[in-house]
């Protein structure tokens, strides 16, 4: 996620990943502690902005939180988290198709311009675009896909040691973390087998193509893949 000021929808992005797990995107509790602490560190904010906003956002009926595990976002909340997603992707996707932007430069623009287009504008803009499924980072444009897809997915660093997957998204809350992926080549559509585990130095060796590519623990959690069958 960008480090600018962050917005209700920035928040409410945030926690529709945590809300839909899939790797290291939840699960998490909807007691106050564990929301609060993960939302702070995805966002790159202090606990007690986070605790502001997250008290904010129940006060206007689109979170629950309690000491239950479960859904985060009310009805409410969860339409306006889709909405608030499919609007980010899509600009992903004008920004790369249209404005020539890397798509690691995209993910930053798109936060910063999310406000910038209204519903209009944006259903033009998915006419424009061809309605694409993907935005340029794997996830799909509409959130129900996404969801259903989840079930088929896990993080790289849960792959099994000697298995071979697809790399299907990439976690986007980093952007730093993003760049690298894509300076790396790791991304959506790669194939990649996990040669071997090295817990101690906490990093794996993949192999890519011909080559041998170590990465670290941190950077294989945020690698979504669909293992072979």
């Amino acid at each position: 996620m960008a480090h600018h000021g962050h917005s209700v929808d920035e928040y409410l992005e945030t926690i529709y990943f945590l809300a839909f797990p899939v790797g290291e995107y939840g699960p998490v509790v909807r007691a106050s502690p564990a929301l609060q602490a993960r939302v702070a560190e995805m966002l790159g904010v202090t606990p007690a902005s986070a605790s502001e906003m997250l008290r904010r956002l129940e006060a206007d009926g689109l979170i629950e939180r309690g000491r239950r595990t479960g859904t985060l976002l009310t009805p409410k909340g969860r339409a306006a988290a889709e909405r608030v997603v499919r609007h980010h992707r899509l600009i992903e996707r004008f920004l790369t198709d249209f404005l020539g932007y890397t798509p690691a430069e995209a993910h930053e623009r798109a936060e910063e311009m999310g406000d910038a287009f209204d519903a209009d504008a944006l259903e033009r803009m998915a006419e424009r675009l061809g309605h694409p499924d993907r935005c340029p980072h794997g996830w799909p444009v509409d959130p129900t896909v996404e969801q259903a897809e989840n079930r088929e997915l896990l993080a790289l660093s849960d792959l099994p040691e000697g298995a071979s997957a697809s790399i299907v998204r990439l976690a986007e809350h980093d952007g730093a973390l993003l760049g690298w992926f894509y300076d790396q080549g790791l991304v959506p559509g790669t194939e990649v087998v996990l040669s071997r585990r090295e817990p101690a130095a906490g990093q794996l060796t993949l192999r890519v193509g011909s080559e041998d590519q170590v990465i670290g623990e941190r950077a294989a959690e945020g690698l979504f893949v669909r293992a072979a069958s």
